[in-house]
């Protein structure tokens, strides 16, 4: 886990996550990653301790590879890893929300299978991988055509999308 030097405040600190990466916090710091395509945004969050996690998916399983030296890059081991380092934080399973972005179809061609949607394949699995969880997914902002920047709140578990050419929604 890294901080920035781009504090918000005194006492806020932006986190930022880089592709295949993943970072737990409490409050009241915020959690960035850029870039999402067909990449998910993962976010969890209990609101009892304010533990807050963001796992930034790029490919939806990690059985056809030999060995997986980043985990958060996959859904299958990605999701199980943010809530086993949320949990060594106080958080619990059980109380945890999720909420989704990412998985656009940056590429589109002839051929409509979802072998080369990525992006679809990237949410069903980590929709696949919550449900194991029994996790609850709160609220999405996931498909398209358009890549987004996200930011978690681990104060108030909201979450900020920024898309181009649709501005910003909070969710």
């Amino acid at each position: 886990m890294t901080f920035s030097n781009n504090t918000v405040s005194k006492h806020v600190q932006e986190i930022h996550i880089g592709i295949a990466e993943y970072s737990v916090t409490k409050a009241p710091h915020r959690l960035t990653t850029l870039g999402l395509g067909s990449c998910v945004g993962v976010c969890l969050f209990d609101r009892i301790t304010t533990v807050a996690g963001l796992a930034h998916i790029m490919l939806p399983d990690s059985t056809s590879f030999k060995t997986a030296v980043k985990p958060a890059k996959f859904a299958d081991l990605g999701v199980p890893l943010l809530v086993r380092e949320m949990e060594r934080l106080g958080a619990k399973a059980s109380r945890m929300e999720a909420k989704l972005a990412g998985g656009a179809q940056m590429f589109i061609g002839n051929d409509k299978s979802s072998v080369l949607n990525i992006g679809q394949r990237n949410i069903d699995a980590v929709k696949e991988s919550l449900r194991k969880f029994s996790i609850r997914i709160t609220s999405e902002d996931v498909g398209g055509s358009v890549g987004r920047t996200i930011t978690f709140d681990s104060g108030n578990g909201q979450l900020s999308i920024r898309s181009l050419g649709q501005g910003t929604k909070v969710i």
